[in-house]
């Protein structure tokens, strides 16, 4: 099956537990269409560039899926209708990197920071 990452972007008045249920409602939408959610990550709430429907900030999300394309399909279609969803972005890629995304790796770096300046 093809490989898939989704990055999503949710409402900024969402709790952390809201945010991260809607990674696993969508991989439920994954699951019951023949796919399967490889592995997740929730990268907080963060600042946009712009603003999107009046807000300007939003919970992000990644999503590393391994499905075929009548399921991501299925997903983005339910993704566009949810009112909790501002923004979708789909990309089909060769392979999956192993560890976490550059995202992760930079709050990390950020963690290792502030525990040598205590």
């Amino acid at each position: 099956m093809p490989l898939y990452e989704h990055v999503f972007i949710a409402r900024q008045d969402l709790s952390n537990t809201q945010a991260e249920g809607l990674i696993e409602h969508f991989g439920t939408v994954l699951s019951d269409n023949g796919g399967k959610l490889v592995e997740h990550e929730y990268w907080g709430v963060k600042t946009m560039a712009y603003k999107i429907n009046k807000n300007r900030k939003g919970h992000y999300a990644f999503l590393k899926t391994d499905a075929p394309s009548d399921a991501v399909q299925e997903m983005e279609r339910l993704m566009r209708l949810h009112d909790d969803v501002m923004r979708v972005m789909t990309i089909k890629v060769d392979a999956h990197e192993d560890g976490p995304s550059v995202q992760m790796q930079k709050r990390d770096e950020r963690d290792g920071r502030r525990e040598r300046r205590n």
